[in-house]
């Protein structure tokens, strides 16, 4: 399913309505309901996502201590992975463009191994 992922050719409008449309929150039921008692960052996918690619583990700590704490609001952790999976997307398009007909020819080339 094409929603059921982020994709390294997908937009940054993409990228936002995919986590904020199908990332499933590990968020209270109800706002009060989460500032009391937390979210779940074990199935929270925004945070599934940020311990794969933010890059900083302090930072990635303070994250799940505020949003197991309530501190942090679903919204809140989800504008922050988008921000990030934008990055990563962004950074691939990039290093993408920059490939060229010789750098392929090199890659595919059949060579001897060992």
């Amino acid at each position: 399913e094409k929603d059921g992922a982020v994709y390294l050719d997908d937009d940054d409008k993409e990228v936002e309505r995919k986590i904020r449309r199908y990332a499933l929150s590990g968020g209270g039921m109800s706002l009060e309901e989460h500032k009391k008692f937390g979210g779940n960052t074990e199935v929270d996918v925004s945070f599934q996502y940020l311990k794969v690619f933010l890059e900083g583990d302090e930072e990635l700590e303070d994250i799940k201590k505020r949003y197991e704490k309530g501190e942090m609001l679903t919204g809140e952790l989800k504008k922050r992975c988008i921000e990030v999976l934008q990055g990563v997307v962004k950074e691939h398009r990039r290093k993408k463009s920059e490939v060229t007909q010789e750098t392929m020819d090199q890659f595919m080339a059949i060579r001897k191994l060992g």
